[in-house]
């Protein structure tokens, strides 16, 4: 029996739905495989559809078309083996599968046995799950078939283990978060040293709505130790040598810092948003402060600099310094960039408004005025969008998002949001690391206290906490969902929690219509925070 093997790690980017283009990248790598001298190709978790296809799971004709690709990936494997993940119904269920096939023959058909229904994902409104073992015999090894979540518990590992496997093969698609590739390593060193097997595992890479794919996909020995590692958010084809049914060292890409990886995560969600949805470009307001400076900067860097438009939309309470500083950065970036002042639009809305607002008294906190600039400037991008066809970015992040500090259909307006789930003290660590590969924000707009400019000498922290302190004690109740007296007990005022509380508490309906946007963190707004817009639940802690 052959001592040697060699597979195949395919790291593609693949796109919801598109089951044709899916097929075609894989059909493309099969035959790069080949050329190499792989014996056995691996693609990612539900590769053909696409992850997650939610709700066209549902649709019959998904099915007809992914047969139909099944059939093409198999006829595809006449000298190469081939192990691909996809969606499957028999016998009245629908389950999570991966085929292996040899010689245009299916050798094995597993289905998924541990399906998470937490945070961003939901697979038990879809899949059923399986119940045995997908293990497979190929040139004289043993493989042990995982999909997604198997490899995080431990009882798909038994399974493999006991009907006879010697190395487990791990198909994923695995989203990112900040603390998630370190998690990912842990665990999965682990869970080989139980085993005592080898572990290969296969990610995909790229964005999708609100979910980006960090690939990462990496090889370890039957003691736990990394062996292998492809690079993060890259398409890569790469080989995995077997020799007496062990990996050979190989490259193992560089551990990066958080931030870079994080900077990374966003400029791919926003260049596969963009691009996968058919839009010739972006376009954003820039206002010369820091929310918008870095999510220009992310735009350049996913789109390059000729699909980016900016716009400043100065007003009577705009400072000089922030039109100096939006035209510094255009300059710096050498975009397309337009000032369009809104004072006659306001004035126009205003004298319309003028009759209806009659005998109106202003009430304390009535900012009609305010946001009838913000929505201003909306209109404006949306016009811009709908007639050179760019995607309106909005430019909000998760801080402001979370306490409504934001208007609808105004500076929330947009199809995609880069910095939704990026809290405003990480902006600025973001800001300034961008500029560490290259000077493309203004120090000043990093340095200057932020404002959304609305009403002369306007600060956020004249109606927020300080932002060290708001995003603190945010994750804390948003991310860790810790209560009023947990709070206090932390050492947050109680002025400040019962505010911040509040704030949050009757936002939600700004959240649901807010712009998609790449989740980053452990627990984002969205999917992976559902809260009922309409509740009495927090009013006691007001």
């Amino acid at each position: 029996m052959p001592s040697h093997l060699t597979l195949a790690l395919a790291q593609l980017n693949f796109t919801v739905g598109a089951i044709e283009a899916n097929t075609q990248a894989m059909l493309g790598a099969i035959t790069d495989a080949q050329a190499q001298g792989a014996d056995l190709v691996l693609f990612s978790e539900l590769a053909i559809s696409g992850y997650p296809p939610e709700d066209l799971l549902l649709r019959d004709d998904l099915y007809e078309r992914v047969n139909a690709a099944l059939a093409q990936l198999a006829a595809a494997s006449s000298n190469i083996a081939v192990l691909v993940g996809h969606p499957w119904r028999q016998g009245g269920h629908c389950y999570n599968a991966a085929s292996f096939y040899v010689q245009g023959q299916l050798q094995e058909r597993y289905f998924k046995q541990c399906l998470p229904n937490i945070g961003l994902c939901d697979e038990q409104r879809y899949f059923s799950a399986g119940e045995q073992a997908g293990v497979v015999s190929f040139k004289g090894h043993r493989f042990g078939i995982l999909l997604g979540e198997d490899i995080w518990g431990t009882k798909p590992v038994e399974h493999a283990r006991a009907a006879g496997a010697e190395i487990l093969l791990s198909l994923n698609a695995s989203a990112f978060h900040g603390q998630q590739p370190q998690l990912r390593h842990e665990k999965l060193a682990k869970r080989s040293r139980d085993a005592a097997m080898p572990l290969v595992y296969v990610n995909q890479v790229g964005g999708q709505d609100d979910l980006v794919f960090d690939g990462h996909s990496q090889v370890f020995d039957a003691t736990g130790e990394l062996t292998q590692r492809l690079a993060a958010f890259e398409h890569e084809l790469a080989l995995v040598r077997f020799e007496q049914k062990s990996p050979q060292p190989a490259a193992i890409s560089p551990e990066q810092e958080p931030l870079a990886e994080l900077y990374q995560a966003l400029v791919l969600a926003t260049r596969d948003y963009v691009q996968k949805n058919g839009f010739a470009g972006a376009v954003l307001g820039l206002s010369g402060g820091i929310d918008s400076a870095l999510t220009l900067a992310i735009a350049v860097d996913a789109l390059g600099k000729d699909q980016v438009q900016a716009v400043m939309m100065p007003f009577r309470y705009t400072a000089a310094i922030s039109v100096d500083d939006a035209q510094e950065q255009a300059k710096l970036l050498d975009i397309e960039y337009d000032s369009v002042p809104i004072e006659p639009i306001f004035e126009a809305f205003v004298q319309q408004l003028t009759p209806l607002f009659s005998g109106e008294e202003k009430a304390a906190g009535d900012t009609t005025e305010e946001n009838l600039q913000a929505r201003a400037r909306g209109m404006l991008l949306m016009a811009l969008s709908n007639k050179k066809r760019r995607l309106v970015l909005s430019t909000g992040n998760k801080s402001e998002l979370a306490v409504g500090y934001c208007t609808l259909y105004g500076d929330m307006v947009g199809g995609f949001a880069p910095l939704r789930d990026v809290a405003k003290t990480v902006v600025f660590a973001l800001s300034r690391y961008r500029n560490t590969l290259g000077y493309v924000i203004p120090q000043r707009v990093i340095d200057r206290p932020p404002s959304a400019e609305l009403a002369p000498g306007q600060l956020d922290e004249d109606n927020l906490p300080p932002y060290e302190v708001l995003d603190a004690l945010l994750e804390a109740y948003v991310e860790q969902d810790k209560s009023l007296n947990d709070l206090l007990a932390a050492g947050f005022s109680e002025a400040d929690v019962r505010r911040v509380i509040k704030l949050v508490d009757i936002n939600e309906h700004k959240r649901r219509q807010g712009a998609v946007g790449p989740s980053i963190s452990p627990r984002s707004f969205g999917k992976g925070r559902r809260y009922p817009i309409t509740s009495g639940f927090g009013r006691i802690n007001w």
